[in-house]
């Protein structure tokens, strides 16, 4: 367990206290390994940081056993590229036990339902904030919009970053939930609506590295055949937190005002961090041969101990770091899969978000549920959501996995869940809205909003595993325009919602919404059937 230590926060603190004289990795105790992890050709490591050609290369004992002069080299094709100690590393996060992959990605979900749940917990104490400050409802909506906007744009600076050798992970990860936190101060303690409104934009901007780059993590420490499994997980407690938000805010702020809705998940959110600062290891292989090669250089002195990313990097130019920053806008707008993914995933986020603004008109206006009440309805969508979640995870064991072990597998295979939730995304809406009228009982409508979390487990699960995919290369900047993509309309839906659903009536406002949706049903059928066509007119896609 030490091994995994060593990369936690808590672990690189003790580590540079002590001038790496505790927590002492392998590598530092026995300098010699070096021989165990170089391949002396070029070939590139695997998803994993690893080669085939560098694990022969250390079992047979070749190249990696010959002494070899210390010279000094700035990225030639002499470096000596570090790779594992075998196929068995246990550095490796292919490698790691499993209840500490386990508890990885618990902490990724945690962290996912965290910052999630601070976007929507202070919808409730809009009203309240109306009275203190004197604005205008539109206004206090706006402390929902641009936290939503901040983490959508978050992911197109941090995503990249922690693709880094330099950087990884755990760091970004980390230190970015720290400022979330610090930053909740003056957004808790707002003495005027700008200061709050200013602050909640910088929140979400720092709480939005988990959103996008938390799948990344996933892929880092399972194998292909398991990491489905997890990233509906992962995917489902994004989906609790924002409906869990106004289920909580909605008995606090009557009784504790808008700014314990705030605190509230502030607390949350410092029992992950703690958690994290002590059991979150480094899962960026890139970034733990980066420190390899790094501990050994300076351990013998050998200047040619290089991980491959570094050789790689000795032939990029400021240019082309700039290009990287900008991939995931260039991704979004020149490829027609993503465009239309996240188009159709944007759809879904939005209605979402709509609701948190038409369910006071609906049940608060109409049924006359008090502000608790109100947030007590969003339990229709939870409870479907744990309805389909074991189904779409049976979908993943017989037949998902099967296709991918059989060695036929196409990305395509992943999209007959969304044929589902393509239709009930329409259904629930104009469930809804029709049947929200005072002459109906409250349940149906709570029973129709609850068929949207059908199509949000099985649309947004397929559509992101499709894309994640089918541009595994791009993966992080992938789901950073996806990101921000869908974040730009839960931020714009919630702004109209009022005077959608005041001058057209429920009904019809949910019409629109559904027209807009039957539109979007053909999209994964095409996706199925010409899907590989599409992708093969593309130079980025798999």
């Amino acid at each position: 367990m030490q091994l995994h230590i060593q990369s936690t926060i808590f672990g690189q603190l003790v580590r540079l206290a002590s001038g790496n004289k505790t927590l002492r990795y392998p590598d530092e105790v026995d300098p010699s390994l070096w021989k165990k992890a170089v391949q002396q050709d070029r070939s590139r490591q695997d998803s994993n940081g690893a080669s085939d050609e560098s694990e022969k290369t250390t079992q047979d004992g070749g190249a990696a056993d010959q002494e070899l002069p210390i010279t000094t080299d700035n990225g030639g094709s002499d470096a000596l590229v570090v790779g594992w100690y075998g196929p068995d590393d246990p550095e490796n996060p292919q490698n790691w036990p499993n209840g500490l992959k386990h508890l990885v990605a618990f902490q990724m979900c945690l962290l996912n339902f965290a910052v999630y749940i601070a976007s929507s917990i202070y919808v409730p104490g809009e009203p309240y904030l109306v009275e203190e400050f004197g604005v205008s409802p539109i206004v206090a909506v706006l402390g929902l919009s641009l936290f939503t906007l901040g983490y959508g744009f978050g992911p197109m600076l941090w995503s990249p970053l922690s693709e880094l050798p330099r950087l990884g992970r755990t760091g970004i990860f980390f230190w970015t939930l720290l400022a979330f936190i610090l930053f909740q101060l003056p957004v808790g303690l707002a003495p005027n609506v700008a200061v709050f409104l200013v602050f909640r934009w910088v929140t979400g901007f720092c709480g939005s590295p988990c959103l996008a780059t938390g799948g990344g993590t996933i892929n880092d420490i399972y194998p292909p055949h398991k990491v489905p499994y997890f990233l509906c997980l992962w995917s489902a407690a994004g989906i609790m937190g924002p409906v869990f938000g106004p289920i909580i805010g909605g008995y606090l702020a009557p009784v504790m005002g808008w700014r314990w809705t705030i605190w509230v998940f502030t607390f949350l959110c410092c029992l992950v961090l703690v958690t994290m600062f002590f059991l979150f290891p480094e899962t960026s292989a890139t970034n733990i041969l980066y420190n390899r090669a790094k501990r050994l250089r300076k351990a013998t002195g050998n200047d040619r101990l290089k991980s491959q990313t570094e050789v790689d990097s000795a032939h990029y130019s400021p240019k082309d770091n700039l290009l990287l920053l900008a991939r995931a806008f260039t991704l979004t707008f020149t490829e027609p899969i993503i465009l239309l993914v996240d188009t159709y995933a944007a759809l879904l986020y939005g209605v979402l978000f709509i609701w948190f603004e038409s369910f006071p008109i609906v049940f608060g206006e109409m049924y006359g549920f008090s502000s608790g009440e109100q947030g007590l309805v969003f339990f229709g969508i939870l409870v479907f959501t744990l309805i389909a979640l074991p189904g779409y995870l049976l979908w993943i064991k017989k037949s998902l996995v099967p296709s991918m072990m059989s060695g036929k597998f196409k990305p395509e295979m992943v999209l007959p869940p969304s044929f589902v939730g393509g239709i009930a995304l329409p259904v629930c809406l104009f469930w809804f809205g029709w049947t929200s009228r005072e002459d109906v009982h409250w349940i149906v409508p709570v029973i129709g909003s609850g068929m949207f979390a059908i199509g949000v487990v099985t649309l947004f699960n397929s559509a992101y595993m499709y894309i994640g995919i089918a541009y595994a290369q791009y993966s992080a900047s992938v789901f950073a325009g996806a990101t921000l993509f869908r974040a730009s309309l839960g931020a714009a839906f919630p702004l109209f919602a009022r005077s959608l659903f005041t001058r057209l009536g429920v009904g019809p406002g949910n019409s629109l919404l559904g027209g807009l949706a039957i539109l979007f049903i053909p999209i994964p059928f095409i996706f199925y059937r010409f899907g590989e066509r599409i992708r093969q007119w593309s130079n980025r896609a798999m």
